[in-house]
């Protein structure tokens, strides 16, 4: 019997999509799957990726956390996001992304790990990587130079804007990933680091024909700040014409955060040369806006060396977005 439920595909990296998928979990009759990159090479997972060879689990365990979202699920969410302050070794890594390589070793693969630990913690949802292959981001600069390794996206490299990105080696799409592209009534695109997170999620090859299979309805949600490195100037309209070439069609909703940004907040981002991105899309019928801004700062750890957002989306307030929109 075919299923009646809404199938969701959530792309992107960890951090940035958490609250979204955290807020579809309490939506009713949906099946969510997540397409993670898995391109990272830094903090905690970089160094496990360095030591083991696997593919880096940091985003994939942030996608598992997010579908604990039930309320007896709490401590799993809490094992899975706790990082470590002392400790010889042990200092700045995160458990989920040791029990992660634990199971990467045992079974030989990614995928298969996803599949055991979710069966341990009984968690509903898929979380399936972007790519089958160990990849590295590969940064392509305008002037034509290019460097290796996602944490060089941090670099101000000669002043030099990022022309694109791409997977090296160069990868192909996970057969489950386009699978649930192709069968996706919904798919939901960001927020979340736009070079290291989405569009390395977008990279792989096989991609843009997967979305071209696709009937299901594509949202795009907007970062609510840019990145001095990376995104520097960039609009609400550079952004998501940057989604469209890489997905190969036109998206067909772009949601904008409406709510204030404390000025103290954006003082701190403007000390970094990082500002809210400009919204240029005004007379477009896809957009949609909504206050969907956390009012909880994100303060990290002081063991953790990744560079981390001050903001977030709300995952309650997205839910009020997706609950009229996903039906």
């Amino acid at each position: 019997m075919k299923s009646t439920k809404t199938k969701i595909v959530v792309i992107g990296g960890g951090t940035g999509i958490f609250p979204v998928t955290a807020c579809l979990r309490h939506l009713d009759n949906v099946e969510i799957s997540t397409i993670i990159s898995v391109s990272d090479s830094g903090g905690s997972t970089g160094r496990i990726r360095d030591e083991f060879g696997f593919q880096p689990v940091g985003d994939l365990r942030q996608s598992l956390a997010a579908l604990a979202e039930a309320e007896n699920e709490e401590w799993i969410r809490k094992l899975l996001l706790y990082r470590f302050e002392k400790g010889n070794g042990l200092k700045g890594h995160n458990l989920g992304n040791l029990i992660l390589t634990a199971l990467q070793d045992m079974t030989g693969d990614t995928s298969e790990a996803l599949f055991r630990i979710k069966q341990i913690l009984r968690l509903k949802g898929e979380v399936i990587p972007a790519t089958k292959e160990n990849v590295n981001l590969k940064i392509i600069y305008k002037d034509g130079s290019h460097l290796i390794g996602e944490n060089h996206l941090d670099d101000n490299h000669n002043d030099q804007k990022i022309a694109k990105i791409e997977l090296e080696p160069a990868a192909k799409i996970n057969p489950f990933a386009e699978t649930v592209i192709k069968q996706a009534d919904w798919i939901i695109i960001g927020p979340g680091d736009y070079y290291a997170s989405i569009m390395s999620a977008l990279a792989p090859t096989g991609v843009k024909q997967a979305f071209s299979q696709s009937k299901g309805k594509i949202l795009y949600i907007l970062n609510l700040m840019t990145r001095l490195t990376q995104t520097k100037d960039m609009t609400a309209l550079d952004h998501t014409q940057g989604i469209e070439q890489a997905i190969g069609k036109k998206v067909d909703y772009i949601l904008l955060n409406t709510q204030k940004i404390n000025n103290l907040i954006l003082d701190r981002y403007a000390q970094s040369g990082e500002h809210p991105v400009v919204n240029d899309l005004n007379g477009d019928s896809r957009i949609i806006k909504a206050p969907i801004l956390s009012d909880q700062v994100f303060i990290k750890s002081y063991t953790d060396n990744t560079h981390r957002e001050l903001l977030r989306h709300d995952s309650q307030k997205l839910l009020k977005v997706m609950a009229r929109l996903v039906k």
